[in-house]
């Protein structure tokens, strides 16, 4: 059976009115602090820690339970717990399995806010961190030291779209005992399976695709089984929980997340392989296109692509004339984030030395579930309006 009907079949939920189950498909919606214990016997086992049932509001409600353990099906992985955003879910992992004199390896194009997490956070608190080129493979193993203890990847990179060889990464690092992160995001669980090709770690924003909608903030981290124990002890030691709302939008949205993707995927490959066509456009960075530099690790372990990618300009435009291109659509939505329903497009000048795309301004869009042509015209439209300004 696959994976998304697995999904829908899930059991029902249900709660009891006058000896009746009221069955619905999703699990009821709780919110609260207080939850009541049936006897005193209920109260000793939760004070001892021995109660199997929901003890206070933030022992993870129903809805949160209910969405964990879908992705955590398919994640493939032994364990699943919510956060309340993907930088809080990123934030906690990394504070999860590290201390004072440990050092880290990271992708230098990783998610603007967890770099800066490193460099203010871990930094401070002595966790040293060395940042790699973003197509990261077996050379990692040059840069791991006798204190290293995570490595953290991103692939593909949200603004590049650098991929890395996890086999390889993976293969090393079980060796050196090396904890492995990847930011799972861009390709989900459907589309890339990170702890079957050996990575211990695997976060989720699931503000973007899982959700679907725009509407929610929350992550979420699947651990397998080797590095749960530790995982589990510092989430209860927290007292992290997700809001019982979200983690109900996230949940529907989970099970819908399959026949979205397909759209998503046919629409940006077809408007990526019409923009190569197009005579200002210089470079289309998309992992499935052939011309990717790292297409042949997408092809090899990727089922699949979605619908965020980028693309340059052939020449270095003024600020006003990107303020031309970008502000005449009228389908795309100027915003930061991506995995919606809701087409979006964002700018922004590449610093990093060393790299191709260095001083090249990146735009990003992300392709949304609106009729591929509508969008192509409008890309169109905006295009000439640039060429004549």
């Amino acid at each position: 059976m696959k994976k998304s009907t697995e999904l829908i079949r899930n059991k029902d939920f249900y709660n009891e009115i006058a000896g009746k189950k009221v069955r619905t498909i999703n699990p009821p919606l709780y919110n609260g602090s207080t939850v009541l214990f049936d006897s005193y016997e209920d109260l000793t086992a939760a004070i001892a820690g021995r109660y199997k049932g929901i003890a206070y509001g933030t022992d993870r409600l129903p809805s949160q339970r209910g969405f964990e353990e879908g992705l955590r099906c398919l994640e493939s992985g032994y364990i699943t717990r919510a956060f309340p955003s993907g930088i809080n879910a990123i934030i906690n992992t990394l504070l999860t399995y590290t201390k004072s004199g440990d050092h880290i390896l990271i992708c230098e194009n990783v998610y603007g806010p967890t770099a800066h997490f490193c460099k203010k956070v871990l930094n401070k608190y002595n966790v040293g961190v060395d940042f790699l080129p973003g197509a990261l493979n077996a050379d990692i193993k040059s840069h791991i030291k006798d204190n290293t203890k995570v490595i953290y990847l991103e692939s593909p990179g949200s603004n590049t779209f650098e991929i890395h060889d996890i086999p390889a990464i993976t293969a090393i690092a079980r060796k050196k005992k090396v904890i492995t992160m990847l930011d799972n995001t861009w390709a989900t669980p459907l589309y890339l399976k990170p702890l079957e090709m050996g990575i211990d770690i695997s976060i989720q924003s699931v503000s973007k695709y899982i959700s679907g909608h725009s509407d929610l903030l929350l992550g979420a981290v699947t651990v397998n089984e080797q590095y749960s124990k530790e995982f589990l002890k510092f989430y209860r030691t927290m007292e992290n929980f997700a809001s019982p709302h979200d983690c109900a939008l996230a949940l529907r949205g989970l099970k819908t997340l399959h026949v979205r993707l397909k759209h998503h995927e046919q629409s940006a490959l077809t408007i990526a392989k019409h923009l190569q066509t197009v005579d200002v456009v210089d470079t289309v960075i998309h992992p499935a296109l052939p011309e990717h530099p790292q297409h042949h690790l997408w092809q090899r372990d990727f089922s699949g692509s979605t619908g965020l990618f980028a693309f340059t300009f052939k020449e270095q435009y003024l600020e006003e004339q990107l303020a031309i291109f970008i502000n005449t659509l009228e389908l795309f939505g100027i915003g930061f984030s991506w995995g919606g329903y809701k087409s979006l497009i964002t700018a922004g000048r590449y610093q990093r030395s060393g790299s191709p795309l260095s001083g090249k301004t990146v735009i990003r869009l992300n392709i949304g579930l609106e009729d591929t042509n509508d969008l192509l015209t409008d890309l169109e439209q905006s295009f000439t309006a640039l060429v004549k300004y």
